[in-house]
């Protein structure tokens, strides 16, 4: 179903927002939304609520297994106001989970297992958020796929990652909270701003009364920013996301200085949770 405005679909679609998990889809171009959203419906989330502009044209198919909200991203923290938005419209406890075109979540054994059943083992572990690491794809020929986006080919970094500890404006340590670097925003960081420069992402969280995200993609709430409960490892997931190659060969004062996000830790993408596991990115905890 479409709904020309963000508020008109908050008062029609309050039903279909009373059970979840929901996902939501920022689309900031026309690059492979019609895959993120099929990706997102295989993986078990309902609804599938799709924050877009009017140029998108979707299959009516496609169309029809999603809500469509016509919505401009560009405005001034217009994803971080979408998504506080929504905390308030779902009812307390409800998973929610975001991502952007051309992005693919992948969690443990996701191909035999489905969102909620991720979810229901994650709640009995007394958890309300989930880990994820944005994972950076890309092209391994920018001559034939200039925009850096080639879903048969991709490739991904298979080390490079590292944690480092957070503080907080005291300059104290956070407990069980790290920020983690790696990718091409690693690769190519004089490209990309400081604050840009994390991997590290809180897609999945129930919502609760009075939380928000902010604009670092942290939580006001510091429990939702931690990474595994206090007495053991926990879940954590991967977002598959061709966003940063994207951004860096769209972007003028980058693209004519990368001629390829190739290196000698370059390794295909499998489309597979194993991979990601063997490669350490992310980690079953004790879902086996």
């Amino acid at each position: 179903m479409d709904y020309p405005s963000f508020d008109e679909f908050l008062a029609k679609a309050k039903p279909a927002l009373a059970k979840g998990p929901v996902a939501m889809i920022f689309v900031e171009d026309l690059i492979e939304v019609e895959s993120t959203i099929s990706h997102h419906l295989k993986a078990g989330f309902r609804p599938v609520v799709v924050f877009a502009p009017a140029a998108l044209s979707l299959p009516p198919e496609l169309s029809a297994k999603i809500h469509r909200v016509q919505y401009d991203l560009f405005g001034p923290q217009a994803v971080t106001q979408a998504i506080n938005r929504m905390i308030e419209a779902v009812p307390e406890g409800t998973w929610l989970y975001y991502c952007y075109n051309a992005e693919y979540l992948f969690f443990p054994f996701c191909e035999t297992r489905s969102v909620g059943e991720l979810l229901a083992f994650h709640t009995e572990e007394r958890r309300h958020a989930m880990l994820a690491y944005a994972i950076d794809l890309y092209a391994p020929d920018l001559t034939i796929h200039p925009n850096g986006v080639d879903l048969e080919s991709a490739m991904l970094d298979r080390s490079g990652y590292y944690a480092l500890a957070r503080k907080d404006a005291a300059n104290n340590f956070k407990e069980r909270q790290l920020d983690f670097h790696g990718g091409l925003r690693w690769r190519f960081e004089e490209f990309i701003s400081p604050e840009r420069r994390k991997i590290d992402r809180i897609a999945l969280f129930r919502a609760q009364k009075d939380l928000r995200i902010q604009a670092n993609n942290t939580f006001n709430i510091e429990e939702h920013n931690t990474f595994a409960c206090p007495w053991h490892h926990n879940l954590t997931a991967v977002v598959a996301s061709f966003r940063v190659a994207k951004a860096l060969k769209f972007n003028p004062g980058s693209t004519f200085d990368i001629h390829s996000f190739r290196w000698y830790n370059s390794v295909p993408f499998d489309w597979h949770s194993q991979q990601l596991m063997d490669l350490g990115l992310m980690e079953p905890g004790q879902w086996f």
